[in-house]
């Protein structure tokens, strides 16, 4: 009986040694994660989670509530018995909000769409999933992994299916097939360098190696710089075309608001700031204040805006004041 009882002991103790070293592997117990952000945006948030696959066991969904005004969380907590909602007392953001997921989520692969999407159109689809992770799998320097991108208007529209590189000066770039009707022409999977943060599938690995979302940009821009995180920690990022997501675009923060203008403004100074070296870094800066900033409040004054000139003039003001502390 000693024996015995030493033998439980000694198992015991062994299990919580591999526990404390290996934390991961009370986290993993599912494939995939799905991660969603709602603010005050309940219907779009129902019409992504009506496409999405409840019943596999394989997966967990996580709605992330960014402190919407009403208590939606509790409407989809009692919609969707399936779903785990994590709320959160303030907005944090895109980037904050999908932190809060991570280290909610116990999947192997985290999967981040927007709340404004759909996963399939018509007739079910589940294959996206299955499609993105397959990629995943063929490759372990893979990090990132994101689907074709449509929009739900018209015929469709492509949105993204990769991006060029973005000039270090002026940070311009293009999404490869903005706008084209989708006819097979570039359904061939390839790297790319940066994600788009309406839906990307990443390896938990590489969250480990290249650190969480940047949370300094609140909205737009931190889909790029981690992008860049994940490249400088060795992982590739791939477009699987033959994977499709559709996207209503952005709905929450319209086109031309003034939380957009001033986001935009700021967060592409911040981005230089924090990806371009000297002394193309002040080139950039000088690039984006005196041409571009000076060029879009001449164009909103036209547009009698005063509203996006305002919008503006604070994003760079913030940005300047924040580089000064």
């Amino acid at each position: 009986m000693n024996s015995f009882c030493s033998a439980l002991v000694f198992s015991y103790l062994c299990t919580q040694i591999s526990l404390q070293q290996n934390p991961m592997d009370i986290r993993e117990a599912c494939k995939l994660s799905i991660i969603t952000i709602n603010y005050n945006g309940l219907n779009d948030t129902c019409g992504l989670i009506d496409t999405l696959p409840l019943g596999d066991e394989s997966l967990e969904v996580i709605v992330v509530d960014n402190a919407s005004k009403e208590d939606e969380a509790s409407v989809i907590e009692q919609r969707y018995p399936k779903v785990r909602v994590v709320r959160s007392d303030r907005n944090l953001g895109f980037a904050g909000g999908n932190n809060l997921g991570i280290k909610a989520a116990r999947g192997k692969y985290l999967f981040f769409i927007n709340n404004d999407t759909l996963l399939y159109i018509g007739n079910e689809n589940y294959a996206t999933l299955r499609t993105l992770i397959k990629r995943l799998e063929t490759s372990e320097k893979i990090g990132i992994v994101c689907p074709k991108i449509r929009f739900t208007w018209g015929d469709n529209p492509i949105q993204y299916v990769g991006y060029t590189p973005l000039s270090k000066v002026t940070l311009r770039n293009r999404s490869i097939g903005f706008g084209e009707t989708d006819r097979g022409q570039f359904d061939t999977a390839h790297p790319t360098p940066y994600a788009h943060g309406a839906a990307m599938m990443v390896r938990r690995e590489a969250i480990q190696q290249g650190g969480l979302m940047p949370e300094c940009y609140f909205l737009y821009y931190e889909e790029l710089d981690w992008s860049l995180m994940i490249r400088h920690a060795g992982y590739e990022i791939w477009v699987e075309p033959s994977a499709t997501v559709y996207h209503k675009e952005s709905q929450s923060t319209g086109q031309h608001s003034p939380l957009r203008t001033f986001y935009i403004t700021r967060n592409r100074l911040l981005f230089v700031s924090r990806n371009v070296s000297r002394p193309l870094r002040y080139v950039s800066y000088l690039y984006l204040i005196g041409a571009v900033a000076v060029k879009d409040c001449l164009k909103y004054i036209i547009q009698r805006r005063p509203q996006l000139v305002g919008a503006t003039v604070r994003g760079v003001l913030n940005f300047i004041k924040q580089s000064v502390q």
